[in-house]
């Protein structure tokens, strides 16, 4: 029997389906250029495939991790927000949404939700908790936005401020009437205060090798994915206030002082957004 004191979490949910080991998936890939090893071959022959025509995505792949760490790490302390909701998790890696938030604010609460039968299987390693806060995880897809807010509130208090995280998922919803539709309908059910941080892929810095990639990604068996500009992405705060400096490159949303500058542009673009 576990203490009053001991960390909260929730059981991860039921038997896991079956991982197909023949078709790369997104969340692999994305480890595989983080330097993880939760992958398969078809992963890194994807991974290497796109990384022969544009190397810069590795760097993009951090840039973005990077910009979590340094939103949530903004959300806990200066915005005060206790409650994250992030969609499109993927595979736990360095510094995940609850370490940063807990390390800085140990009584967040942090509901992790994703689709992918592998990221499942890993999730408990994505539970651990401090002993004020709490983890969860949701094995659901964000097309299923209703289930999945119902599922959250099992653990997240939707009457307080929550932090919705979609990082790099939207780009799976090649439609964008749908995407919007979906991301209104997640922001729909935040209270004021709450905060929405996103990026997207763009082609804006890297046109030609970028809308390669879209092909070459979209021909490999994974979930199809679409290229937004600035002013697209910039469409999913709508109803928001963006905070400075707006709808970036992920690798300038508030960097961290350098004596080299401001750090070069990748082509994935987001923001952090508040519900007035």
């Amino acid at each position: 029997m576990e203490s009053a004191d001991a960390p909260k979490r929730e059981s991860v949910p039921g038997p896991t389906e079956e991982i197909d080991t023949r078709v790369s998936h997104v969340a692999r890939i994305w480890n595989y250029w983080l330097g993880g090893k939760d992958n398969y071959p078809v992963d890194r022959q994807v991974g290497d495939q796109i990384l022969e025509m544009l190397p810069d995505v590795a760097t993009l792949a951090r840039a973005s991790r990077a910009f979590l760490s340094r939103a949530v790490r903004f959300l806990a302390t200066e915005a005060g927000v206790r409650q994250f909701l992030d969609i499109g998790t993927g595979l736990p890696t360095v510094d995940n949404t609850h370490e940063v938030a807990q390390r800085v604010a140990p009584d967040s609460k942090i509901v992790y939700v994703d689709n992918d039968p592998l990221v499942l299987a890993h999730a408990r390693a994505l539970l651990t908790s401090t002993r004020q806060g709490a983890t969860a995880y949701i094995h659901e897809d964000l097309l299923n936005p209703e289930q999945i807010l119902e599922k959250a509130a099992a653990t997240l208090d939707f009457d307080r401020p929550v932090a919705l995280m979609l990082m790099g998922i939207v780009e799976f919803v090649p439609d964008d009437e749908q995407a919007y539709d979906i991301v209104r309908r997640l922001k729909d059910r935040l209270c004021p205060g709450s905060f929405l941080t996103l990026y997207d892929g763009t082609n804006v810095i890297h046109k030609e090798a970028s809308d390669q990639i879209v092909e070459v990604w979209n021909s490999s068996g994974n979930a199809r994915l679409a290229l937004r500009t600035p002013d697209q992405i910039g469409r999913f705060f709508d109803g928001l206030e963006l905070l400075d400096p707006g709808v970036v490159s992920v690798s300038r949303w508030r960097p961290e002082a350098t004596p080299w500058g401001e750090p070069d542009e990748v082509d994935a673009f987001g923001a952090v957004g508040r519900k007035p």
